[in-house]
């Protein structure tokens, strides 16, 4: 079952435009993702190859069987909800059937968590964006030798500038562990390489310091020690970090980077809004999908205010999500029951 054979075969329930054209916020670069509602042919629903979302490979068209479709809205997911109120402009098709679903069955308190919390990970994920721009790491990793430092007096040198003062090279050093200390090693250099020592690091990849046997009578010329947990730490953060550029979008990165914010905006954007529809949720008791404050939304997106007053925002936001909550008539959760019986009605004249 692709997205063709669900228009083609007549199974299509619901199809609309999503993203930014709904909200309202749509530019001349948008891109126009198409959210959709179907059900399976009899024998596939009541068989063992139940489907219940397909999607094409940019994830920009998703469509949800129609079981599917009513658990997210029993759950208040913030996407489903918006995809059920989504604005007569955006409707490209809507099976009659699809007026038994109505919003008041679903809109609950539940939506602070679904809403609001869902825009909490955003201002996470924003706040990792920002470190991330903040600190870049050099495409050059760090070895082992950088995570070294040779004890001199009552301070400490980095082991590379030692190895440089003393003409030293780290492939005929030795180390042997430090009895009843961590990361300590005493070092040995075999000037003339005959000893065969085994270096400081095996390769630039190692995540330990070698060690070596000493033969008796050497002496220890130093002592090293090796800040693994720092080193550890330095690895992941690498990984991740070029894992992110590896995956971001460059048209967005260049435009957050062109704002000089240090910031996601549109994350952030997003952020706000989802949080302006929770507020609005609970006091009013409505879903508007299309925002009436689109300039300022896009302004948000376009990098105008600084990140430290969007956090204020979204605080103050919060406050008055937590006070809408509590005085709000709607129920706390949606009423499963009820659903789930216009669920099996609408399938009991979908198969006849």
């Amino acid at each position: 079952m692709t997205i063709k054979d669900i228009k083609e075969k007549g199974f299509l329930l619901l199809e609309c435009i999503s993203g930014s054209k709904a909200y309202g916020l749509n530019t001349s670069t948008s891109d126009i993702d198409l959210r959709g509602v179907y059900y399976l042919p009899k024998a596939q629903f009541y068989g063992l190859d139940y489907i219940p979302q397909i999607s094409n490979e940019s994830s920009d068209e998703v469509y949800y069987e129609l079981g599917r479709f009513v658990e997210l809205l029993i759950k208040n997911n913030p996407n489903i909800l918006e995809l059920l109120a989504s604005p007569e402009d955006c409707i490209l098709y809507r099976h009659p059937i699809m007026n038994s679903l109505h919003m008041d069955l679903f809109l609950s308190k539940l939506c602070k968590e679904t809403f609001a919390g869902y825009a909490l990970t955003q201002i996470k994920k924003a706040r990792g964006y920002k470190k991330k721009i903040v600190n870049p790491i050099d495409p050059v990793r760090k070895s082992v030798l950088d995570f070294c430092y040779v004890l001199h007096g009552y301070h400490s040198v980095p082991l590379t500038e030692w190895l440089a003062k003393n003409n030293f090279v780290q492939e005929q050093c030795g180390l042997i562990d430090m009895p009843h200390t961590k990361g300590l090693y005493a070092l040995f250099y075999d000037t003339n390489n005959t000893l065969r020592y085994r270096g400081i690091m095996s390769s630039d990849l190692a995540n330990e310091v070698s060690l070596s046997s000493i033969p008796k009578g050497e002496k220890e010329i130093a002592y090293l020690f090796f800040n693994k947990e720092h080193y550890s730490s330095y690895c992941k953060d690498y990984k991740e970090y070029w894992e992110w550029v590896e995956k971001r979008n460059e048209l967005r990165y260049q435009g957050n980077s062109e704002h000089g914010k240090g910031y996601d905006a549109k994350n952030m954007m997003h952020t706000i809004r989802l949080l302006q529809v929770a507020e609005e949720i609970l006091s009013q008791g409505l879903l508007q999908v299309k925002r009436s404050n689109r300039e300022e939304l896009l302004s948000i997106k376009a990098g105008d205010f600084e990140y430290e007053d969007l956090l204020l925002m979204a605080d103050a936001l919060m406050s008055r999500i937590e006070k809408a909550y509590y005085a709000s008539p709607l129920p706390t959760h949606p009423d499963k029951e009820k659903t789930e019986a216009i669920l099996v009605k609408m399938r009991e004249e979908l198969y006849g």
